[in-house]
């Protein structure tokens, strides 16, 4: 299937991205991995990324939770992986879904360091939502069929910064929506850049939630910048003027796009009329402000 291919590649790069970094912010951190209807296929790679850092686990403790319902056989699959790693990591399979969450992580004594939880299969859970957000820092991958909407529900559990994008698979199977919910604009810029980096034979298309055309592009380094501008134009429209500096911020934290993609977007608007700049010339530094032109369309 698509999607868990595409899922499993982004909690690789994802976990590559948060690991050092909560390594060298505690000497204890968590990470979560619970799945609802799955194989649990992406723990393996998971455990295989955690092993790469063992140089890096000594004198740190690293708890893994792997939770899923109905697989009896996870515990012998995780078992080769699980005894290459150093005894400063300890891997605990719990049967259950989701839901079972926040008990395993209470039990883990998650609260107060560094977690990074993943829940893949299920509807966004207050309850399960606010056990994630104890971590300090506390970061989330959430995978849901569609049409549920992630956001909402991340942004309500007091998460600060969220993303969210549509997996449209080629093959015409169910779409999914992925959010990921962090506090930190590092882990956030991380994780847009482990998305467009996703291997652009996988089989799926993007769909940004926010784009008003709602229309699929695929996945490349150099991803087609329709829908940011069309997000770019809505912005001004709502809001008025706007700086570069907002406008990246507001590319980082309301779109699927990455703050780089923030100027190539806006010269396409400033060269087809659909946007105006103040001054007029020079280069586009952050402190230039950008406002709708009433040109041509963002299309």
């Amino acid at each position: 299937m698509p999607i868990d291919a595409v899922l499993r590649e982004l909690l690789v790069r994802q976990l590559d991205a948060w690991l050092p970094g909560a390594l060298r912010r505690s000497r204890r951190a968590t990470l979560a991995l619970a799945y609802a209807g799955t194989d649990a296929g992406g723990a393996q790679d998971a455990l295989r990324v955690v092993g790469e850092f063992a140089d890096r686990l000594r004198g740190r403790r690293l708890t893994v939770l792997v939770l899923a319902g109905g697989d009896e056989r996870l515990p012998a699959r995780l078992g080769p992986v699980e005894a290459t790693l150093p005894g400063d990591v300890a891997v605990h399979v719990v049967p259950g879904d989701p839901s079972r969450l926040p008990v395993a992580l209470k039990a883990a004594g998650a609260a107060g360091a560094p977690l990074l939880a993943v829940v893949h299969g299920a509807a966004p859970d207050p309850a399960v939502l606010a056990a994630v957000a104890a971590g300090r820092p506390a970061e989330l991958l959430l995978a849901t069929p569609a049409p549920a909407a992630p956001r909402p529900a991340l942004a309500a559990a007091g998460f600060p910064l969220v993303t969210e994008v549509e997996l449209v698979p080629a093959d015409g199977s169910p779409s999914w929506l992925v959010g990921y919910a962090t506090g930190l604009d590092k882990s956030l810029e991380a994780f847009k850049d482990a998305l467009w980096e996703v291997d652009e034979f996988a089989g799926v298309r993007y769909r940004d939630p926010a784009d008003p055309a709602g229309r699929p592009v695929d996945v490349s380094l150099h991803p087609e910048p329709g829908p940011l501008r069309r997000e770019l134009l809505a912005e001004l429209d709502r809001s008025g003027p706007r700086t570069v500096t907002e406008l990246r911020r507001f590319t980082l934290t309301s779109t699927v796009y990455r703050v780089a993609d923030t100027t190539r977007a806006l010269h396409a608007l400033l060269d087809s009329g659909a946007a105006r700049r103040e001054p007029e010339h020079g280069r586009l530094a952050g402190d230039v402000v950008i406002s709708a032109g009433g040109g041509l369309s963002a299309a």
